[in-house]
Protein backbone atom coordinates (compact mmCIF):
# COMPACT_ATOMS: atom_id res chain seq x y z
CA UNK A 1 0.00 0.00 0.00
CA UNK A 2 1.76 3.46 -1.42
CA UNK A 3 0.65 6.15 0.86
CA UNK A 4 1.98 8.33 -2.56
CA UNK A 5 -1.18 6.98 -4.87
CA UNK A 6 -3.46 9.07 -1.98
CA UNK A 7 -1.13 12.38 -2.97
CA UNK A 8 -1.65 10.96 -6.94
CA UNK A 9 -5.44 10.85 -6.81
CA UNK A 10 -5.63 14.08 -4.75
CA UNK A 11 -4.07 15.91 -7.79
CA UNK A 12 -5.90 14.04 -10.40
CA UNK A 13 -9.16 14.80 -8.51
CA UNK A 14 -8.42 18.37 -7.88
CA UNK A 15 -7.03 18.93 -11.16
CA UNK A 16 -10.11 17.25 -13.25
CA UNK A 17 -12.94 19.38 -11.74
CA UNK A 18 -10.69 22.98 -11.31
CA UNK A 19 -11.96 23.50 -15.07
CA UNK A 20 -15.23 25.63 -15.10
CA UNK A 21 -17.92 24.13 -16.51
CA UNK A 22 -21.53 23.77 -16.10
CA UNK A 23 -21.29 22.26 -13.18
CA UNK A 24 -18.85 24.99 -11.93
CA UNK A 25 -21.43 27.39 -13.06
CA UNK A 26 -24.15 25.54 -11.33
CA UNK A 27 -22.02 25.55 -8.00
CA UNK A 28 -21.53 29.01 -8.14
CA UNK A 29 -25.46 30.00 -8.91
CA UNK A 30 -26.35 27.61 -5.76
CA UNK A 31 -23.92 29.15 -3.44
CA UNK A 32 -24.78 32.80 -4.25
CA UNK A 33 -28.79 31.76 -4.43
CA UNK A 34 -28.77 29.43 -2.05
CA UNK A 35 -25.80 29.67 0.42
CA UNK A 36 -22.24 28.19 0.75
CA UNK A 37 -23.97 24.62 1.97
CA UNK A 38 -25.68 23.99 -1.19
CA UNK A 39 -23.36 24.85 -3.36
CA UNK A 40 -20.92 22.16 -1.66
CA UNK A 41 -23.39 19.49 -1.51
CA UNK A 42 -23.53 20.52 -5.26
CA UNK A 43 -19.62 19.79 -6.21
CA UNK A 44 -20.37 16.79 -3.67
CA UNK A 45 -22.16 15.11 -6.59
CA UNK A 46 -19.73 15.90 -8.81
CA UNK A 47 -16.82 14.13 -6.65
CA UNK A 48 -18.82 11.27 -5.78
CA UNK A 49 -18.76 10.61 -9.96
CA UNK A 50 -15.35 11.58 -10.02
CA UNK A 51 -14.67 8.99 -7.33
CA UNK A 52 -16.61 6.45 -9.18
CA UNK A 53 -14.64 6.83 -12.79
CA UNK A 54 -11.45 7.26 -10.81
CA UNK A 55 -12.56 3.33 -9.04
CA UNK A 56 -12.99 1.83 -12.68
CA UNK A 57 -9.46 3.46 -13.62
CA UNK A 58 -7.55 2.74 -10.78
CA UNK A 59 -9.02 -0.81 -10.58
CA UNK A 60 -8.66 -1.40 -14.14
CA UNK A 61 -11.99 -2.31 -15.29
CA UNK A 62 -11.81 -2.45 -18.88
CA UNK A 63 -14.81 -3.69 -19.80
CA UNK A 64 -16.97 -1.33 -17.99
CA UNK A 65 -15.07 1.57 -18.82
CA UNK A 66 -15.50 -0.29 -22.66
CA UNK A 67 -19.35 -0.32 -22.62
CA UNK A 68 -19.21 3.17 -20.72
CA UNK A 69 -16.95 4.50 -23.43
CA UNK A 70 -19.64 2.48 -26.40
CA UNK A 71 -23.02 4.34 -25.13
CA UNK A 72 -21.00 7.80 -25.26
CA UNK A 73 -23.66 9.03 -27.73
CA UNK A 74 -26.77 8.18 -25.39
CA UNK A 75 -24.79 9.41 -22.16
CA UNK A 76 -24.33 12.80 -23.94
CA UNK A 77 -28.20 12.93 -25.28
CA UNK A 78 -29.61 12.23 -21.68
CA UNK A 79 -26.87 14.88 -19.89
CA UNK A 80 -27.70 17.32 -22.67
CA UNK A 81 -31.24 16.96 -22.00
CA UNK A 82 -31.11 17.47 -18.67
CA UNK A 83 -28.14 20.30 -18.59
CA UNK A 84 -30.76 22.16 -20.45
CA UNK A 85 -33.42 21.36 -18.26
CA UNK A 86 -31.69 22.42 -14.98
CA UNK A 87 -30.99 25.85 -17.11
CA UNK A 88 -34.30 26.51 -18.07
CA UNK A 89 -35.11 26.50 -14.51
CA UNK A 90 -32.49 28.17 -13.08
CA UNK A 91 -33.43 31.06 -15.49
CA UNK A 92 -36.78 31.00 -14.42
CA UNK A 93 -35.80 30.70 -10.81
CA UNK A 94 -37.09 32.65 -8.05
CA UNK A 95 -33.91 33.73 -5.73
CA UNK A 96 -35.44 32.86 -1.93
CA UNK A 97 -36.04 35.93 0.30
CA UNK A 98 -34.89 33.72 3.44
CA UNK A 99 -33.27 30.73 4.02
CA UNK A 100 -35.43 27.38 3.52
CA UNK A 101 -36.85 25.71 6.52
CA UNK A 102 -35.59 22.04 7.88
CA UNK A 103 -37.74 19.95 5.43
CA UNK A 104 -37.64 21.82 1.94
CA UNK A 105 -33.44 22.39 3.18
CA UNK A 106 -32.84 18.87 2.94
CA UNK A 107 -34.61 17.78 -0.48
CA UNK A 108 -33.01 20.97 -1.49
CA UNK A 109 -29.47 19.30 -0.78
CA UNK A 110 -30.50 16.05 -2.04
CA UNK A 111 -31.60 17.22 -5.43
CA UNK A 112 -28.22 19.48 -5.64
CA UNK A 113 -26.83 16.29 -4.83
CA UNK A 114 -28.61 13.91 -7.16
CA UNK A 115 -28.91 16.54 -10.67
CA UNK A 116 -25.05 16.90 -10.55
CA UNK A 117 -24.09 13.20 -9.64
CA UNK A 118 -26.11 12.25 -12.60
CA UNK A 119 -24.89 15.38 -15.07
CA UNK A 120 -20.90 14.03 -14.24
CA UNK A 121 -21.77 10.53 -14.86
CA UNK A 122 -23.59 11.38 -17.79
CA UNK A 123 -20.67 13.01 -19.08
CA UNK A 124 -18.72 10.49 -21.82
CA UNK A 125 -15.53 12.88 -21.29
CA UNK A 126 -15.28 12.26 -17.59
CA UNK A 127 -14.20 8.44 -17.93
CA UNK A 128 -12.53 9.73 -21.10
CA UNK A 129 -10.00 11.98 -19.10
CA UNK A 130 -9.43 9.22 -16.19
CA UNK A 131 -8.58 7.45 -18.34
CA UNK A 132 -6.23 9.17 -20.41
CA UNK A 133 -4.68 10.57 -17.34
CA UNK A 134 -4.37 7.16 -15.16
CA UNK A 135 -2.43 5.89 -18.64
CA UNK A 136 0.01 8.83 -19.03
CA UNK A 137 0.86 9.71 -15.57
CA UNK A 138 1.28 5.22 -15.03
CA UNK A 139 -0.98 5.60 -11.69
CA UNK A 140 -2.70 2.06 -12.57
CA UNK A 141 0.92 0.39 -12.52
CA UNK A 142 0.68 2.23 -9.00
CA UNK A 143 -2.16 0.29 -8.24
CA UNK A 144 -0.79 -3.41 -7.65
CA UNK A 145 -2.92 -4.23 -4.87
CA UNK A 146 -6.22 -3.40 -3.54
CA UNK A 147 -5.25 -1.21 -0.41
CA UNK A 148 -3.54 1.09 -3.49
CA UNK A 149 -6.07 1.70 -5.67
CA UNK A 150 -8.72 2.47 -2.62
CA UNK A 151 -6.51 5.10 -1.29
CA UNK A 152 -6.10 6.56 -4.80
CA UNK A 153 -9.92 6.60 -5.14
CA UNK A 154 -10.07 8.30 -1.92
CA UNK A 155 -7.56 11.09 -3.15
CA UNK A 156 -9.61 11.21 -5.91
CA UNK A 157 -12.66 12.36 -3.94
CA UNK A 158 -11.17 14.18 -1.56
CA UNK A 159 -8.96 16.56 -4.37
CA UNK A 160 -12.44 17.17 -6.21
CA UNK A 161 -14.21 17.87 -3.21
CA UNK A 162 -11.93 20.28 -1.88
CA UNK A 163 -12.38 21.96 -4.96
CA UNK A 164 -15.61 22.65 -4.66
CA UNK A 165 -15.39 23.07 -1.07
CA UNK A 166 -12.76 26.10 -2.35
CA UNK A 167 -15.15 27.67 -5.64
CA UNK A 168 -18.50 27.14 -2.96
CA UNK A 169 -16.67 29.28 -0.16
CA UNK A 170 -15.44 31.68 -2.74
CA UNK A 171 -18.96 32.20 -4.35
CA UNK A 172 -21.16 32.37 -0.80
CA UNK A 173 -18.70 34.78 0.21
CA UNK A 174 -20.59 37.70 -2.18
CA UNK A 175 -23.56 36.38 -1.69
CA UNK A 176 -24.17 39.06 1.05
CA UNK A 177 -22.75 41.52 -1.37
CA UNK A 178 -25.27 40.95 -3.88
CA UNK A 179 -29.34 42.00 -3.87
CA UNK A 180 -32.12 40.29 -4.78
CA UNK A 181 -32.15 41.75 -8.23
CA UNK A 182 -28.80 40.96 -8.87
CA UNK A 183 -29.29 37.03 -7.58
CA UNK A 184 -32.03 37.27 -10.47
CA UNK A 185 -29.73 38.98 -12.96
CA UNK A 186 -27.19 35.70 -11.59
CA UNK A 187 -30.35 33.05 -11.71
CA UNK A 188 -31.13 34.56 -15.90
CA UNK A 189 -27.05 34.48 -16.77
CA UNK A 190 -26.30 31.04 -15.02
CA UNK A 191 -29.67 29.52 -16.76
CA UNK A 192 -28.54 30.79 -20.39
CA UNK A 193 -25.10 29.33 -19.52
CA UNK A 194 -26.07 26.29 -18.97
CA UNK A 195 -28.79 26.04 -21.23
CA UNK A 196 -25.83 27.02 -24.05
CA UNK A 197 -23.79 24.08 -22.50
CA UNK A 198 -26.59 21.60 -22.75
CA UNK A 199 -27.38 22.83 -26.54
CA UNK A 200 -23.34 22.81 -27.21
CA UNK A 201 -23.94 18.58 -25.79
CA UNK A 202 -26.56 17.63 -27.99
CA UNK A 203 -25.08 19.14 -31.28
CA UNK A 204 -22.03 17.62 -30.82
CA UNK A 205 -23.68 13.94 -30.06
CA UNK A 206 -26.24 14.52 -33.08
CA UNK A 207 -23.09 15.36 -35.37
CA UNK A 208 -24.32 19.31 -35.66
CA UNK A 209 -21.43 21.01 -33.80
CA UNK A 210 -18.82 22.46 -36.42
Amino acid sequence: MSPGAFVRGFIVGFSIAAPVGPIGVLCIRRSLADGRLTGFVSGLGAATADAAYGFVAAFGLTAVSAALVSQRLWLQVIGGAFLFYLGVRTLTAVPAAEPARAGGAQRGLLDAYASTLFLTLTNPMTILSFAAVFAGLGLATLAPDYGTAALMVLGVFLGSATWWLLLSGGAAALRTRTSPAGLRWVNRVSGIVVMGFGLAALAAALGLAP
